[in-house]
Parts: C-alpha cells; structure tokens; sequence
C-alpha cells in the first residue's frame, strides 16, 4: 500500500465503546478516514450530523462504502449479519467481537472465501504475541507442569470465560495434545478429588471498569511461572482493529485471517 493512500473505514457499532474509539483514532491518524457508521436506529440522527454516510446496517451503505474496510465490534448476532452482508458485496471485515460458537466460527470460515475476513478474540499485538510463545513454554517445561488461567473484566461483560482466555487455552492445550472442550475447568465446588493431570483451569472474575488481565500459571515441583498481560486501555485494542483493517484492505479472500497473520507487514504499515 502506498504510504500516501488513505484507508476508508466504516465502523459498525459506531456509538458504543470500542466504536467512538475507533472513529477517535481514525480521525486523529492520517492514514485513516472515516467512510461510513453504522448503528442503532435511535442514534442515527446524532451520527448523520457528524457529515458521514450513517446507515442501520452495512446493506444500506454498500453502494457508497465500495473500496472501504469495515471494523465490527458488537455481538456475535450483529457480527455474523454484518459478515453475511460484506460477502454478498465483497467488502472486507475486521471483526473483534468474542463470543462465538463453534457454529458461527464455521460459518465465518466459510464466509472468508468470498470476501477478505479478519477474526481475532483480542487485538491486542501483546496478546497475540503470547498466542505463540505460550505453547513453546508448554513444550519446554513439560507435563510435570500444571496449567492454570484467571481473566479478570469489568462488570459489564456478558461472555466467560473471555475469548482471549479459551484462545490461550486452545493454544495451551495444542501443545500438550489435547482438545480444549474436552480437558478445560471452570468451576471447582465441594469434594471435586485431586487434580487431574489432563486439565487446564480457566477462571473467570468480573467487577469495576476492569479492561482486561489474564495471566497463565505454569505450577510445577517446587517453583511456579506466571505470565500475565494487562490491557489499560480499550485504545489498545482499537489501534489493533486498524492497523488490521489497513493490512486487510489489500488482502484477498480465501481464509479468515487473524492479527497473527499480520506480524511480517506490521513493520512496513506502521511506517507507511
């Protein structure tokens, strides 16, 4: 991409939390405009006085947004219509909504073969960076070890445990060879017996204007290893959704990506 072109965004979920983020950064980065917002019909006619193409949904803008990237962060519901919608008109999607089933995970799959598509249950580039580091630990320490996880989000959040958490968890359980569904406990009560050893622990606690904490416990014969990443603000994981969709405006469809996917290009796009 060229450094002097812009990439056009359109924000579904324009007046919730991640949603005024995204369109503070993209307004106050020069490599971004903003193409058109979607929300909610009560909030409609506050957003059309910001001067920029406002819809209920993406099927009333696709004819003015051709060429723009969309960022969706509401619920797994109003996600997968969005998707639905950018296949049929070929506009590209970065999706940071968590809270997916297995189901709508497939169908985003399938989705990502007609349009390019971008998943990712934290945009956090921290995060990600631990999505591979993880497992090699895993690996290098051994069975000997226990794996444990807390997650830690303010009151309001609405899914446990978080999709950061299971995404962890899956990448933990990979590398010890075991499916997640099958080995994953969150919840201990009463005379639950001794661990067992094919088990991971994901817990999750919920209170304040917590942004977000999970940290991984390593428990082994005499020492313990934890690792943990603290999100301090929701800015983090904005900035992660467009420098996302700026990769992904010149992708081609074929497979959902993630922000793994952009860890070659992240140093050319920052400098463009």
């Amino acid at each position: 991409m060229a450094g002097s072109e812009k990439t056009r965004i359109v924000v579904v979920g324009a007046e919730g939390r991640m949603g005024r983020m995204i369109r503070r950064l993209a307004e106050e980065e020069e490599n971004f405009v903003l193409a058109g917002l979607v929300d909610r019909e009560e909030t409609l006619a506050g957003l059309k006085d910001c001067g920029i193409p406002a819809a209920r949904d993406l099927e009333e803008l696709a004819a003015e947004v051709s060429g723009a990237v969309v960022i969706d962060f509401t619920t797994p519901e109003a996600s997968m219509g969005t998707a639905r919608i950018a296949a049929v008109h070929r506009i590209p999607l970065v999706i940071g909504t968590t809270g997916f089933s297995e189901a709508q995970k497939a169908e985003l799959r399938e989705l990502a073969r007609k349009t390019p598509l971008f998943w990712s249950a934290n945009m956090s580039v921290g995060v990600n960076v631990l999505l591979r580091l993880l497992p090699e630990l895993a690996r290098a320490l051994g069975p000997a070890y226990d794996m444990e996880m807390v997650e830690i989000h303010h009151g309001r959040k609405k899914d446990a445990p978080s999709g950061t958490a299971l995404a962890l968890g899956e990448r933990l359980a990979e590398a010890r060879g075991w499916a997640l569904p099958e080995v994953r406990c969150s919840a201990r009560d009463g005379m639950i017996g001794a661990r067992p050893h094919a088990e991971i622990g994901i817990q999750a606690v919920r209170g304040g204007d917590v942004v977000g904490v999970h940290t991984v416990y390593f428990l082994g014969p005499g020492e313990r290893i934890e690792v943990t990443h603290q999100a301090h603000s929701r800015e983090n994981f904005a900035g992660g959704a467009l420098r996302a969709a700026r990769w992904l405006a010149t992708r081609a469809p074929g497979r959902l990506y993630s922000m793994e996917d952009t860890f070659d290009r992240q140093a050319d796009d920052r400098g463009n």
